[in-house]
């Protein structure tokens, strides 16, 4: 992954409970695993705590996180165990070093460019039957991320901001992963879901914003609080535009993509 942004995991485990149902989504897809005990990597495990839910789910499976942030493997180490450790990898250049049963990504390829050049090497470092899980946010087109890129490139901030922000094209189309998974030999399955997030507190899409998908934006900008403050305020504003809140919460639609492919036995 790219060395930024830097992630603050107590911000990132604000929205811990929304964020996670896509994980349990993907699992739930999960074919058997071939080895006994299987081997697994989690890629951009953040703070580790849905990396524990894959040694939960396999009792007997030796699972390893991994994450280029330090802040975020701090975290996850909490959860370390017997069977459950974490280590530093860049997923821009990672590479399996033993065979795996199952390697999983939970929202964490879209920071990483190129991605689906990566797929050929971790599909060679999985065992026969073995399976690549991901799921990643498909919705670069929505206001939440729509507005920033708008707002980031305006005359105010396109200097500062714009070359920070997460280009539209760093998710591909379902079909694209389909075709390159399918290509190098994987019976794969690709789906998109559209999750209704109801969000309650002050400002709540911008609290989930700033978990993620802002956080380029904070880094640029960090070396001078007042701009950053403003550039937060307006990002705010367009915001509550775009997500109204209602009595029972702000609804925050997000639409997420998901890929299983199992290597050929």
């Amino acid at each position: 992954m790219t060395p930024n942004p830097s992630w603050d995991p107590a911000q990132y485990l604000r929205h811990a409970g929304h964020r996670a149902r896509p994980f349990t989504d993907l699992l739930a897809r999960v074919p058997d695993l071939p080895g006994d005990p299987p081997r697994i990597a989690d890629l951009g495990c953040g703070p580790g705590h849905l990396t524990a839910v894959l040694a939960d789910r396999w009792s007997t499976a030796r699972v390893t996180g991994y994450d280029n942030s330090p802040r975020m493997l701090d975290r996850a180490r909490t959860h370390a165990g017997a069977r459950l450790d974490f280590a530093h990898a860049d997923l821009t250049t990672w590479t399996p070093a033993e065979t795996y049963d199952l390697i999983v990504s939970n929202a964490a390829l879209q920071w990483v460019p190129g991605h689906l050049d990566a797929f050929p090497a971790w599909l060679d470092g999985l065992a026969p039957g073995g399976t690549f899980a991901f799921q990643v946010p498909h919705n670069l087109d929505a206001p939440l991320h729509a507005l920033m890129r708008e707002l980031g490139t305006s005359p105010r901030w396109k200097a500062r901001v714009g070359p920070a922000l997460r280009p539209a094209d760093s998710v591909h189309a379902p079909d694209v992963y389909l075709d390159r998974l399918a290509r190098l030999g994987c019976a794969t399955d690709v789906w998109t879901t559209t999750y209704h997030h109801v969000l309650t507190g002050e400002d709540p899409v911008l609290d989930w914003a700033k978990g993620t998908g802002l956080r380029p934006a904070l880094d640029a900008l960090t070396d001078d609080p007042d701009a950053r403050d403003a550039f937060v305020t307006d990002y705010r504003d367009l915001l509550r535009k775009a997500y109204p809140r209602h009595p029972y919460g702000t609804v925050l639609p997000f639409r997420r993509l998901f890929a299983v492919a199992r290597k050929a036995a």
